[in-house]
């Protein structure tokens, strides 16, 4: 009857509630929707995307990505971190069941005959002696200190799978970063090409009129100087083409990398989300999950750290058989046991128990400052992104203007030059400012691809226009 309650109150202690607070989500009051002109979104309207660089509808990006999520340095060492966090929490869950240890111990010694007290004459000096047993030892989680790191080991794991999933996402943004820069420079260079022969034929034009006498020295060597600025700007957009390449290469894993040119102008922009897009879309980052799961983790160490000033309880016990010679060691009159009860209880520790609590606790509210932390910066990240997104594309307009403008601008000065009512100063500054006007629009063309790109990564993974299927 005493064996049954003291299981049955070995039972009762052992389903305690763990000491320590359960984590509670802490609140964090956010605006409705994020600043800017529009009306409020609606999140079911707004699925995410895991394969958001789909929507550019580019093949050779398609491929890009595919390879730097297969094979890049940074995708293998997250998933190596997340196999390592999966072994800890194997091995955290391993405590709640008992060790078992297998013990041989075969020895062979001598004792002394020159003792104070003398053997007697029919016990050996010299002895054999067999030992086989098993032992265990099996700490009752009274106080739950064992589940409360249970607890923080599986947050430390889904920490892992987020900051994988950071990874994944910030990767393959790089990615589509890097592939959008060298289309913009392609681009640039097409146009510089474009500008550089149209200054050689104006170069051979006023060599024509030099040798006939019509045009002076100055205009041969106002030519002479545009032809080599541009071909010394494009001898530097090749050289940013390269580097960005040999990014690419880096990222994909393949150093050897070699793309063709291509038109930045082909690629489509994706659709942008309403400016009012619900705020809650921001519990979607992987990067605010992982500072989450770093405040359950913490939290749990409080649980970890108060337990440790309460009583362990510990079983123990062996089993086995133990002889003078392994032909009788396991005969019944070998057998050996022990069962063992086992309690600590710290009495003076100079308030070391104490210390690592408060400790534990000073850690938790740096991981929930942590974690608001990171929903602020989410929050202007997205922001930023809607509003670097909106602007680039209204101003594509105002540069396709200033492209006609400018093109219709060289055109008559080419004209009146040529008609002999203006300086080929003119005809130059017309050239420039063509030159530059083009490389404005693709350069800000980039800029609205890159912003849409930022905002793809800020709302963790993407935006669709496809409406949400209905539960």
């Amino acid at each position: 009857m005493n064996l049954r309650a003291c299981l049955l109150g070995v039972a009762v202690l052992a389903g305690c509630a763990p000491v320590g607070p359960d984590y509670q989500r802490p609140s964090y009051e956010l605006p409705g929707a994020y600043p800017g002109p529009g009306a409020a979104g609606d999140a079911q309207a707004a699925p995410l995307r895991a394969d958001w660089w789909t929507l550019y509808r580019d093949a050779k990006l398609n491929e890009l990505v595919a390879l730097a999520l297969d094979r890049n340095s940074d995708i293998r060492i997250a998933v190596a971190r997340i196999e390592e966090a999966d072994a800890n929490l194997r091995e955290a869950n391993a405590t709640f069941l008992p060790q078992v240890d297998l013990n041989a111990v075969p020895t062979r010694s001598r004792i002394s005959s020159t003792l104070a007290t003398p053997l007697p004459g029919t016990v050996p000096a010299v002895r054999n002696n067999v030992r086989l047993s098993a032992s265990t030892a099996f700490e009752l989680d009274f106080w739950g200190r064992l589940r409360r790191g249970v607890e923080s080991v599986r947050a430390q794991a889904l920490a892992t799978r987020y900051a994988k999933d950071v990874v994944a996402l910030s990767l393959a943004g790089l990615t589509a970063q890097a592939y959008f820069s060298l289309r913009s420079l392609d681009a640039q260079v097409a146009v510089t090409r474009q500008t550089l022969t149209s200054r050689e034929e104006a170069l051979d034009y006023v060599r024509r009129r030099a040798r006939g006498g019509i045009a002076s020295d100055l205009d041969l060597s106002q030519a002479e100087s545009a032809r080599a600025d541009s071909a010394a700007q494009l001898k530097d957009l090749q050289r940013q083409r390269s580097l960005a390449e040999h990014q690419l290469g880096t990222l994909t894993g393949r150093l050897d990398l070699a793309l063709d040119g291509g038109d930045l102008l082909a690629l489509p922009v994706p659709p942008l989300p309403p400016a009012g897009l619900p705020s809650a879309l921001i519990e979607r980052r992987p990067d605010i999950r992982q500072a989450e799961q770093a405040l359950v983790s913490a939290n749990a160490q409080i649980g970890v750290a108060k337990a440790a000033m309460l009583p362990t309880i510990s079983l123990t016990g062996s089993d086995g058989w133990e002889s003078k010679a392994l032909s009788s060691l396991i005969q019944g009159t070998s057998n050996i046991w022990s069962l063992g009860f086992a309690l600590s209880l710290p009495i003076f520790d100079a308030g070391r128990f104490r210390a690592r609590t408060d400790a534990a606790i000073a850690r938790e509210r740096q991981a929930v400052a942590g974690y608001q932390k990171s929903i602020e910066t989410g929050f202007r990240e997205v922001a930023d992104a809607l509003s670097n997104a909106q602007q680039s594309a209204a101003a594509e307009a105002d540069y396709q203007a200033r492209v006609d403008a400018s093109r219709r601008t060289l055109r008559l000065s080419r004209l009146r030059y040529e008609a002999g009512y203006s300086a080929y100063l003119e005809v130059l500054d017309a050239q420039r400012s063509a030159n530059d006007a083009e490389l404005a629009f693709v350069r800000n063309r980039q800029a609205r691809l890159a912003a849409s790109v930022d905002l793809m990564k800020a709302l963790g993974g993407g935006w669709t226009a496809e409406p949400a299927p209905r539960p």
